[in-house]
C-alpha cells in the first residue's frame, strides 16, 4: 500500500513533475488542492525556511505527511536574483512570461559569460506539522540565461535557462531527461535515499 504524502503546492507544473519524479516509489502524491488547502504565506528570508512554512502548513491542515519544495533561479550577476522571489519577480500576480521579460531586461546586452545562473531546489519532508527534526535535501542544477526563449515544454524560466552540456533549455528537454538532471531530481533523489519506508 503507497504511502499518500501531501505535496505542499498549488502549481500544477510542479504536481505533474512530482509524481513522475515518484513513480515506481512506495509514495503517492496528492496535491494539496486535493484537500482545499489554499498556499502559505512564504514569509522566509531563504529557500529553506519557506519550504519548512509551506510543508508545516500542508501537514497541519492536511494531517498527512508533507513535502514542499522552495525553488528558484539565481543569477550571479544579480547576487543571486530573483532567488526566492522567483515565482513573483515582476510583481505579485506576475505570470511567467512576466518574469521572462524583467529578467531578460535586467542582462540586456550582457554578453554570455556574464549570464550564468543555477536553478536551486530546497525540499523538506514532515512527518507530522509538529516535526522537529524536518528531513531537508537541496538539489542545484547550473547553466546560463539565454538572450531569447526556447522551447516549449517546462515552466518558469526554463525556457531561458540553457544548460551547456546538453546544448538546449530546460524546456527543450523531454519530461524524462528533465527528471533525471534537474535540481528537482537531484533533490529528491537524495530525500528518497531518506525517506522512512512505508
Amino acid at each position: 500500500m503507497p504511502q499518500t504524502i501531501v505535496l505542499a503546492t498549488n502549481n500544477r507544473g510542479k504536481v505533474v513533475e512530482f509524481q513522475r519524479l515518484l513513480t515506481d516509489t512506495p509514495y503517492r502524491i496528492k496535491a494539496q488542492a486535493e484537500f482545499d488547502i489554499p498556499d502559505a504565506e512564504e514569509t522566509g528570508l531563504s529557500f529553506v525556511e519557506n519550504a519548512i512554512i509551506k510543508a508545516r502548513h500542508a501537514s497541519r491542515l492536511s494531517k498527512l505527511p508533507a513535502i514542499a519544495d522552495d525553488s528558484g533561479l539565481e543569477v550571479d550577476l544579480l547576487n543571486g536574483a530573483p532567488g526566492i522571489y522567483s515565482a513573483r519577480f515582476a510583481g505579485p500576480a506576475a505570470s511567467d512570461a512576466d518574469n521572462n521579460h524583467k529578467l531578460l531586461n535586467r542582462l540586456q546586452g550582457l554578453p554570455r559569460e556574464q549570464r550564468t545562473a543555477r536553478f536551486q531546489c530546497l525540499l523538506v519532508y514532515m512527518r507530522h506539522a509538529e516535526d522537529p527534526t524536518p528531513l531537508i535535501c537541496q538539489g542545484s542544477w547550473e547553466g546560463e540565461i539565454l538572450t531569447e526563449a526556447r522551447g516549449d515544454n517546462g515552466f518558469g524560466y526554463d525556457p531561458l535557462f540553457y544548460i551547456p552540456e546538453c546544448g538546449r533549455t530546460s524546456a527543450q528537454l523531454s519530461p524524462e531527461e528533465k527528471s533525471q538532471r534537474s535540481h528537482r531530481a537531484k533533490a529528491m533523489a537524495r530525500l528518497l535515499e531518506k525517506l522512512p519506508k512505508p
